[in-house]
């Protein structure tokens, strides 16, 4: 038997239970994995509330990225027993172990602490695939990142930068626009009028790529922030609320909305995963790539840490330890 979090009712993160439930058992092509860390993301408020895409059914275990050890991997997956690894499992990752198909699976460099493991592969898998292969984000070029003192947020600042580009970050408080500052962004603006101050910026010109986690009201201003040939990037709906297009903007302007949906796509070309996360190693091993740490909670205190993000109160990563 293993602890886990369940979500045993749509309740939300306040009826999460901490819960003794038999190990899981991995099917063929899986990796058992001893939990070390595990990184808490907006979908698991979803989730909690049965308002996520991906419908599990009750009961079961939250969770859906997690670095740890190795206990048992087929042999076809070069993993074997005490291999330090990080992955995407969706579910079940709140726990004291888990199993995770091995194509989700990636070896965690030595230097690379398991915290700091757990916080990568749901944020920055889903930014690097998304500037690289959504976007064709190109060095010199500027980027405009919503919500960037969020989980996916916070990633893009780092990968943009890293890219070559110039970023612009959009915040909700004073104090989120100096943490975007202390990430990197080379200018940053509070939610309420960025379009006029970004267009003032370019003198008019506006920025080659948007990357909107947060969706809502703002997405017009955002496509009138665009720079000609400019994508808009779809990666979530934070704020509640899916805004909708007139694709007449996109015709007159020269611009693209393109949806970025990782897990949609890892699911019909498994080999993705495992092609962003080596495009992520160098990173990780030269230190040009820490994930921003909020706090760091125990297994009990999920409901807690599962809260925050819903309260929208999180600079960077919340963690959770068994």
């Amino acid at each position: 038997m293993v602890r886990a979090a369940r979500v045993t009712s749509t309740a939300g993160p306040g009826a999460l239970e901490i819960v003794e439930v038999p190990e899981p058992v991995p099917g063929p092509g899986d990796v058992v994995i001893e939990v070390e860390a595990a990184g808490v993301n907006f979908p698991d408020t979803l989730l909690t509330r049965d308002l996520y895409q991906y419908k599990p059914g009750l009961p079961f275990t939250l969770g859906g990225e997690v670095a740890g050890t190795v206990r048992q991997a087929p042999p076809e997956s070069g993993f074997v027993p005490g291999d330090r690894v990080a992955a995407s499992t969706t579910t079940g990752a709140f726990a004291e172990v888990v199993v995770a198909p091995a194509h989700t699976v990636g070896p965690l460099p030595g230097k690379v602490g398991f915290v700091t493991g757990a916080c990568l592969p749901m944020n920055y898998l889903t930014v690097t695939f998304a500037l690289n292969l959504r976007a064709g984000l190109l060095p010199g070029q500027t980027v405009l990142v919503h919500g960037a003192a969020g989980g996916i947020g916070s990633a893009a600042v780092q990968m943009a930068k890293l890219m070559g580009a110039r970023v612009f970050s959009v915040v909700s408080t004073p104090e989120k626009a100096e943490f975007a500052k202390g990430l990197g962004s080379d200018e940053v603006f509070l939610a309420d009028g960025f379009k006029d101050a970004v267009l003032d910026l370019t003198a008019g010109g506006g920025v080659d790529v948007v990357v909107d986690p947060v969706g809502g009201d703002r997405f017009t201003d955002s496509l009138r922030c665009l720079a000609p040939l400019g994508r808009a990037l779809v990666i979530g709906f934070t704020e509640g609320s899916i805004p909708t297009v007139k694709v007449n903007r996109l015709l007159h302007n020269n611009i693209d909305v393109r949806g970025v949906g990782w897990g949609a796509f890892t699911a019909k070309y498994p080999q993705a995963w495992r092609r962003e996360w080596d495009r992520l190693v160098p990173q990780l091993k030269s230190g040009a790539v820490e994930p921003p740490v909020h706090r760091i909670y125990a297994l009990e205190r999920v409901a807690e840490a599962v809260g925050l993000l819903e309260e929208r109160a999180v600079f960077g990563k919340v963690v959770i330890q068994p």
